[in-house]
């Protein structure tokens, strides 16, 4: 008995029943459904049901009754006879890598998705899927904390991934657009352990800086700190020139300090999700543990690395204790926590701004430079500059409604 397959498109008005109704057209001529798909626009619905017949005759009753029913629903039915070779090489599709592309910005605009599409399309790859991740917009209302997220998942083979990644950072450049390109694995869906940098990244102020201030040296300390951030000189020998300037200050300043220090925008969106959701978070930071411990307090983090302050009497030697926690010892540490946790590192993100970040960027399964320095843009897997430290969460594809539960 010969078998035709056919796909139906669907479209108008949204309304509940719809898919069952048609669906059940389908089963009282045993249709066998190879795939299906819907999605939803300003309550517009597209629907798409691939189905297997075993009879022309039964497969023009089918189509009868459906047109039967799209007339009484006020939608419009097409449908679209495929052959057996377009069918199985569809099918041969599936095997494909897949990778997900995520948009980020404050809004976005019909010229940003139209050149990320067109760097897909002119790699010969497929989208399968595209998906707003944030909340919608009113076009009335000013928004407090405007954001746009969306996440296209495509599929198929890509010879070098390095050249797709510089033709999305170009377009994020010339555009104004955060772009992150990510191989849709297992790892990928089940991340585990996310690991902050402090000073620029979880808070918005560089705390060395503000020290120096209090204690009459900021300009020598901050063009110290410039320099190091910026890769131009080594950072452990640039931590103990700025300590040495610190000296004498007293503990009280600390205090001040810390009860004051600016959390950056939407770090405790992001940190109450991810530990709703059972992630682990750690700071690791080239700054101090005095300020890491207040914050680990403040917003619930699992783990503090830093440096320690030497203190005697109430007042800053200019010394410190222990090693001094530079790049290298960023990423030893975020292994360290991952093997203690029982994470594999693909499981890992990382987050920070400078150039000492670069080590532990590079080594987490997702490397995340947020607001960062050029250099360290031009050598991180991704970036975040457009909107706040939440954006974590879209690059990971959570949707507005899963963060919202938690908040």
């Amino acid at each position: 008995m010969n078998n035709e397959i056919i796909l139906l498109n669907i479209s108008g008005q949204d309304r509940p029943g719809l898919t069952s109704t048609l669906t059940g057209v389908l089963a009282q001529s045993g249709a066998k459904v190879l795939d299906i798909g819907q999605a939803n626009i300003h309550d517009t619905l597209s629907l798409g049901i691939l189905f297997k017949i075993k009879s022309k005759k039964k497969s023009a009753a089918v189509l009868k009754d459906i047109l039967f029913k799209a007339y009484e629903l006020g939608i419009t039915a097409k449908f679209t006879p495929i052959t057996l070779d377009e069918y199985e090489k569809w099918v041969t599709l599936q095997g494909k890598d897949r990778y997900i592309v995520t948009l980020l910005g404050e809004k976005l605009s019909a010229k940003q998705i139209s050149e990320v599409t067109k760097v897909v399309s002119d790699k010969n790859l497929n989208i399968d899927a595209i998906k707003r991740l944030t909340g919608r917009l009113s076009l009335v209302k000013d928004e407090e904390y405007p954001r746009a997220s969306i996440q296209l998942s495509i599929r198929g083979h890509i010879e070098d991934k390095s050249e797709i990644t510089e033709k999305f950072m170009d377009i994020s450049r010339k555009l104004n657009v955060d772009i992150a390109f990510q191989e849709d694995n297992i790892y990928r869906r089940n991340r585990r352990l996310v690991c902050f940098d402090m000073d620029s990244t979880l808070i918005q102020t560089e705390v060395i800086d503000e020290l120096a201030e209090l204690a009459g040296v900021g300009a020598e300390v901050k063009a110290i700190t410039e320099s190091a951030m910026q890769g131009e000189i080594d950072f452990n020998e640039s931590f103990e020139k700025r300590m040495k300037l610190l000296k004498g200050l007293s503990e009280d300043v600390l205090r001040d300090v810390a009860v004051n220090l600016p959390i950056t925008k939407g770090a405790r969106r992001l940190i109450d999700t991810l530990k709703s959701y059972g992630f682990k978070t750690a700071i690791l930071s080239g700054g101090f543990t005095y300020f890491g411990h207040y914050l680990q307090k403040e917003l619930g983090i699992d783990y503090v690395y830093a440096n320690q302050l030497e203190i005697v009497d109430g007042v800053l030697t200019g010394g410190y204790l222990g090693e001094i926690v530079d790049g290298n010892k960023k990423a030893e540490y975020l292994q360290d926590i991952a093997k203690r946790e029982g994470i594999n590192i693909s499981q890992t993100i990382a987050v920070g701004d400078g150039a000492n970040d670069l080590p532990m960027l590079n080594l987490a399964g997702l490397g995340i430079a947020f607001h960062a320095k050029p250099k360290v843009k031009d050598n991180a897997q991704s970036s975040i500059s457009s909107i706040g430290l939440d954006g974590v969460l879209y690059l990971l594809g959570y949707h507005d409604r899963y963060i919202d539960l938690i908040e």
